[in-house]
């Protein structure tokens, strides 16, 4: 969320202001920015070229889309926290960049979309013959349309239209400046059922992921194999993924919450814990933004046909700079 208060932190708690750590956190925004970029670049070409011949694909190419646009928003959303950035620019975050990115649409697509694809793969180790949910391409279409959908419907666009306040002052300190009393409210509202929608989708990939790990390991033993490294995989794999999407997003949800509850009610906390959460808020929330670098190592590590198409084509990019080069 947009910040430019130049009030110093209680001196309890540190000795620098509110100003450092919006500049600290926009640098960092700028820094993981370009890596964003050329991994989401890579894997939207990748996914181009690749066929929907799998419900998993189908979830993974939404996924991918939803990362790109989220790399998209991030150089409006960090200029306007440095200190030179004028009114408009911290407006068009505001309403737009930060909205897309955090509170309500690209990220939970995301979530939702990771969801998705560890029910897919426990319905195809666990359930193989559930035609509807491991094997359908229109039902993962379906869902993955209706997961934009109801996000953008129910979540980014109330937000963006109740941001029509007009800043009274030369500085916009806080998003909430831009809502009316109404807009507080659903924005509220919103944060706390995203935030429960997103503890839903957790629980549900770890059951996914344990019983899969389960599974895949009794087959092991039913066989008869001592493939200790192959089970050794099944549980990096498992433990990966499970620590990716926990360590992306656990912290934010955790102190967004506590910091939109601290905005948004008249609260009787101290400086120094609305300062603690501010920061916790802000570190949490690029430390969330990070999940679009690690995702597309994932497709690599989950995903047998992105892992192969994406070889084949840098091959064909290393012959063909060869010939060119030869020539």
């Amino acid at each position: 969320m947009v910040s430019n208060n130049t009030e110093p932190f209680s001196s309890e708690c540190a000795s620098y202001n509110l100003v450092t750590v919006d500049v600290t956190v926009s640098c960092l925004y700028f820094f993981i920015f370009p890596i964003a970029l050329l991994l989401n670049g890579v894997s939207a070409w990748v996914s181009l070229h690749l066929k929907s011949t799998s419900t998993f694909i189908v979830y993974l190419k939404n996924l991918v889309a939803s990362d790109l646009l989220m790399t998209l928003t991030l150089l409006p959303m960090a200029a306007s926290m440095l200190p030179g950035a004028t009114l408009e620019l911290r407006a068009f975050a505001c309403r737009y960049s930060t909205v897309i990115f955090y509170c309500c649409f690209t990220q939970y697509t995301c979530i939702a979309l990771l969801g998705f694809i560890s029910l897919d793969r426990f319905f195809k180790i666990i359930m193989p013959h559930n035609q509807l949910f491991s094997q359908n391409l229109t039902f993962s279409k379906l869902m993955s349309g209706s997961v934009w959908v109801i996000l953008l419907g129910c979540s980014a666009l109330p937000n963006i239209i109740l941001s029509n306040q007009v800043a009274k002052i030369t500085q916009i300190k806080t998003c909430r400046e831009l809502k009316g009393p109404v807009g507080l409210i659903i924005h509220e509202k919103v944060v706390i059922y995203l935030n429960v929608f997103f503890w839903f989708v957790s629980v549900v990939i770890v059951v996914c992921y344990i019983c899969i790990a389960n599974k895949v390991i009794q087959s092991f033993r039913k066989s008869g194999s001592s493939n200790n490294q192959g089970k050794q995989k099944i549980k990096l794999r498992v433990f990966l993924v499970l620590i990716v999407f926990f360590g992306s997003f656990g912290p934010y949800h955790i102190f967004g919450l506590l910091n939109t509850s601290q905005q948004v009610k008249s609260s009787s906390c101290t400086s120094c814990t609305v300062s603690s959460i501010r920061l916790a808020k802000d570190l949490s929330h690029w430390f969330a933004c990070t999940n679009i670098c690690m995702d597309p190592l994932l497709y690599v590590f989950l995903c047998r046909e992105f892992k192969e198409k994406l070889m084949s084509m840098m091959k064909k990019v290393v012959v063909s700079l060869q010939v060119s080069h030869s020539k």
